[in-house]
């Protein structure tokens, strides 16, 4: 093994391991292998440009910043009120109205922490209230975020189709069963503990609470068809949906909603942009590092090593799954995709997996680790919304984990159920 691929591995590995931020970590080994290698020290600044320099990357910015001008619009509440006059009389209608309310609003943002956040803090403290276990109402606004990554736009897929060099398009259309299907499950996990603990049923909405509520909500319920129509019905690209997606959150809170003002916009973009340096600074980073990674021929060599020792895809891809599970339980999911990426497109070819199908595998991947303990993004917002502890979430989320896991084999053993909805496959 050559001091090149010591570094690249275990070097990343023992600085993540210490606490070191992923994006320092990665430009501290590729700086050390160029030392080490001889290689001029500015190729490491032309990859970090050349890594930061996708048309494509402006939408994951835009997509986050849609989400915080949706919630400080107002919109959110209004997606609650809608899918609050459907459900809230059924057995565990309430905990049903975060998960009906996060699938639209996944329409809108892309994004996992900023759907429970949207959703969490109106239903969190409201669930709790009514009867429900707060851990529960926590777990099930975590576990609802997740559907952020899988619902399209998405910007996971939007990362996934830059690491992978594939249509983001159809990319988005591989999450929508997926992320239906996990939602189904969930909307049953609700009914489940409701029943078995007793939680009292809201009153049935009246017919003019409903024309109401949805005569309010109608510019929320717009935001994801003029969004997606605009994607697939060609008028714009995913980037331009997301620049789109901002100009309508800031025109419907500035004007129709009035509950947003043109002074609050600074701190708004302030938070998009705090949490878009993130993903963009390992993004930048990590370009330097593929190609590091691609000399020393770790992916090739890995998926070589795999094909030679698993004889059956199925396998491989149980393995792999399995692996990504326990990754995603301890380390940044974007780090994941970004990082592993040339690794997991190289065993994905080997073993002559569609490449769309193995998109959607992975980004369901993902999207678990949001919600998985003891890292997952979509975790930390609940804490923070509910005061809860750490362990107390973790144990009130498993149910909705099971749920995830059996929708992530079927993403991966029927090929169909991902590309249902995907032309040409």
């Amino acid at each position: 093994m050559s001091a090149s691929i010591l570094i690249l591995t275990a070097g990343f590995a023992g600085l993540v391991t210490l606490g070191v931020p992923f994006a320092i970590a990665i430009g501290t080994v590729v700086m050390l292998v160029l030392t080490v290698a001889d290689i001029e020290p500015a190729f490491l600044a032309q990859q970090l440009v050349a890594g930061s320099q996708s048309f494509s990357l402006l939408a994951i910015p835009l997509f986050m910043l849609a989400g915080e001008l949706v919630t400080a619009g107002g919109l959110s509440q209004r997606l609650i009120d809608c899918a609050a006059v459907l459900v809230r009389h059924r057995t565990g209608g309430l905990a049903m109205v975060a998960v009906l309310a996060a699938l639209v609003f996944s329409a809108i943002s892309g994004s996992a922490p900023a759907t429970t956040a949207a959703i969490g803090a109106i239903l969190i403290p409201a669930m709790a209230s009514a009867g429900y276990n707060k851990a529960f109402a926590a777990a099930i606004a975590v576990s609802a975020g997740v559907l952020g990554p899988l619902i399209p736009p998405s910007i996971a897929f939007v990362i996934w189709g830059i690491v992978a060099e594939q249509s983001i398009g159809k990319l988005f259309l591989s999450g929508i069963v997926p992320g239906l299907a996990i939602a189904v499950g969930l909307l049953v996990v609700c009914y489940v503990h409701a029943r078995r603990n007793k939680v009292p049923k809201q009153p049935k909405a009246s017919w003019p609470e409903m024309r109401a509520a949805f005569a309010q909500g109608k510019w929320a319920l717009l935001s994801p068809l003029v969004v997606l129509g605009g994607i697939y019905g060609g008028i714009f690209t995913p980037t331009e949906a997301a620049g789109v997606s901002c100009l309508y959150a800031v025109a419907i809170g500035l004007f129709v909603e009035r509950k947003m003002s043109v002074t609050a916009l600074p701190d708004i973009v302030l938070r998009a942009v705090r949490t878009s340096a993130i993903v963009t600074a390992i993004i930048a980073v990590s370009a330097g590092f593929g190609v590091l990674i691609a000399q020393e021929q770790i992916a090739t060599g890995f998926a070589n090593w795999l094909a030679s020792h698993v004889s059956e895809k199925w396998i491989a891809l149980a393995g792999l799954n399995i692996a990504f599970f326990l990754l995603a339980a301890v380390m940044d999911e974007i780090a994941i995709m970004v990082i592993l990426g040339p690794m997991l497109i190289a065993i994905g070819t080997k073993f002559g997996v569609d490449p769309i199908h193995f998109g959607a595998i992975i980004v369901t991947n993902v999207s678990i680790g949001m919600a998985a303990p003891p890292i997952g993004y979509c975790l930390f917002v609940g804490m923070a919304i509910s005061g809860l502890s750490l362990t107390q979430i973790s144990r009130a989320i498993w149910p909705q984990i099971l749920v995830m896991l059996f929708v992530l084999f079927l993403t991966t053993y029927i090929p169909s159920f991902a590309l249902m909805f995907v032309p040409g496959k």
